[in-house]
């Protein structure tokens, strides 16, 4: 896996695949970051203006929805996807 991006371009909504998807990958950060806001007790709306760039004040819908479902798949990613495993162990 490369190294990935810190800030990247996020989709309206996270995969659901049931399956490590490249977009997971390549938000490995956006999901460490949401997960880390969880546990802080930050705010879904600063939340998502600064880690997902979407503003909640003027997409009320659409920041709540991205926020709720990359969240969702940053729990699915490090608790079902494995994906913070170390993948060359046998």
């Amino acid at each position: 896996m490369r190294k990935p991006p810190l800030d990247p371009d996020v989709a309206d909504a996270a995969p659901t695949d049931q399956i490590l998807t490249v977009y997971d990958e390549q938000h490995l950060v956006t999901y460490m970051r949401l997960l880390q806001a969880e546990r802080e007790g930050a705010d879904w709306m600063e939340v998502a203006r600064i880690v997902l760039r979407i503003d909640p004040e003027r997409e009320p819908e659409g920041a709540r929805s991205a926020y709720q479902s990359h969240l969702a798949r940053a729990k699915w990613v490090t608790e079902q996807g494995r994906l913070l495993r170390d993948t060359g162990s046998k």
